[in-house]
């Protein structure tokens, strides 16, 4: 207990001396919203995980829910150590949050998951099953014993160690210097929970979905184009975890062809990933090809795009925004013969999530382009495309024309035609919206694209 109370205050007086030398910044949250929201948080952790556990322990009998693999599970006394410092991160993480907001959405979601888990705990009880082996004699053996004195066998499902090293991490990630060592140490913090006897594998999956619902609920910068894709990626992510549960519970419960499931689900997670890095080619290469094993693993991810392909986009003609340059959505073979194809026409493939019509990718001058669908578009990227495509639109020959085109034609392509739109116009960028939407009834341009666009 001691060596964390030193670990403490030297993390409190390196936040200390940081804020010391840095320039006064009015978004930079004070020390004492800081505190108070530590104390916030603490109050309510001690307040709602005490009661639950009160409350519980006046049952005649608490159920436990233990996965058949977890008998293979090792007890590790040594993991108590990685286990412990989830109190040295929860006293440490608000003090080294970079502005208010990431304090404010850092409270929210600890408040949210705290409150969250204690009406989960009070509903549906568990209680940890497994007997623990002997630490006497080891000096391991007083970490234990105060595990004895203040944590409890129930309140086990959803874990709050496991959902608050996820949310710690939102905040921990920032630091570049030590993100490695960070990250490992609190996924070896999460699999102590396992290790040290203190929760089932229930526990940690729960814990895991219920973190990344609070990044759902209150999501950091919503308003904030650059971290749009952060925003998908939760999404993502959620889903994904939830497909983990859903495999290993179905597994447990109906046989083991579920596992199959987890297929879908590590794809969902590595998308989300995808986003986070805004990797454009995660899927298609620079020449617009999907590569026979992406399309095995991705199939679930592509099957669906091609159903919403198929049956929702509306816009097949191409619609003219200035003089031989049109947009729409990726075209299907029948969709041809609205659109008169050579080798003096340029097209612009901006999907990242489906490969071209081998028809109009052989008969023009084909160019991929790929942008996320629903996240943010990179500024230089954009930039770059566009004034590419203005320069080839003074040069066109006098059969040439310009086509862009995304999956559905609703968004990527309407943005890129938009600032493509006001450079060759000489637009006002709110004037060049207006023309886009009054040319194109199904545009979608939200709020974060319009912020976007200003940018450019």
């Amino acid at each position: 207990m001691d060596d964390e109370i030193v670990i403490l205050t030297s993390f409190f007086f390196i936040k200390y001396d940081h804020v010391q030398e840095s320039p006064m910044d009015e978004r930079r949250p004070t020390l004492k919203q800081q505190i108070f929201s530590f104390a916030l948080c603490a109050i309510v952790f001690t307040t709602v995980y005490n009661f639950a556990a009160w409350y519980t322990s006046r049952a005649e009998k608490v159920p436990s829910f233990v996965f058949d693999f977890e008998k293979h599970i090792p007890f590790l006394s040594w993991s108590i150590i990685p286990y412990m410092t989830s109190g040295i991160f929860f006293c440490a993480v608000f003090f080294f949050c970079r502005d208010k907001e990431q304090l404010a959405v850092l409270t929210k979601r600890m408040l949210f998951t705290t409150a969250s888990a204690g009406l989960w705990f009070i509903v549906f009880p568990l209680q940890f099953s497994l007997p623990k082996p002997m630490t006497e004699g080891s000096i391991l053996d007083y970490s234990f014993q105060f595990l004895k004195l203040f944590d409890s066998p129930f309140n086990q499902s959803p874990s709050l160690h496991i959902a608050y090293a996820f949310i710690f991490w939102t905040v921990f990630r920032n630091f570049t210097k030590f993100r490695v060592f960070l990250m490992l140490w609190l996924i070896v913090l999460g699999i102590s929970t396992l290790t040290t006897y203190q929760h089932h594998f229930i526990d940690i999956l729960s814990g895991t979905v219920l973190a990344h619902i609070s990044f759902m609920v209150f999501p950091y910068r919503k308003n904030d184009f650059r971290y749009r894709n952060f925003q998908v990626a939760n999404f993502y992510f959620l889903f994904g975890w939830i497909l983990v549960s859903a495999s290993i519970l179905m597994d447990q419960f109906l046989g083991h062809l579920w596992l199959i499931v987890l297929w879908p689900a590590a794809m969902a997670i590595i998308i989300g990933y995808q986003y986070q890095k805004n990797n454009v080619h995660f899927l298609k290469n620079k020449n617009g090809n999907i590569s026979w094993w992406q399309k095995i693993f991705y199939a679930p991810y592509m099957i669906i795009y091609w159903m919403f392909w198929k049956f929702l986009r509306k816009n097949k003609k191409p619609l003219e925004i200035v003089p031989r340059i049109y947009i729409s959505s990726r075209p299907c073979r029948q969709d041809l013969h609205y659109f008169e194809i050579s080798r003096n026409t340029l097209v612009y493939d901006l999907s990242a999530e489906m490969e071209e019509i081998s028809d109009l990718k052989n008969k023009s001058s084909y160019h991929s382009i790929p942008f996320l669908d629903i996240g943010t578009l990179d500024i230089d990227q954009t930039k770059k495309l566009v004034t590419e495509i203005t320069e080839k639109y003074k040069t066109l020959p006098v059969d040439g024309k310009i086509f862009i085109h995304c999956t559905m034609g609703f968004t990527r392509s309407s943005v890129i035609g938009i600032l493509v739109m006001k450079n060759i116009l000489s637009l006002p960028i709110d004037e060049a919206v207006n023309t886009m939407t009054g040319i194109h009834k199904n545009a979608v341009i939200h709020p974060y694209l319009r912020d976007f666009l200003k940018k450019i």
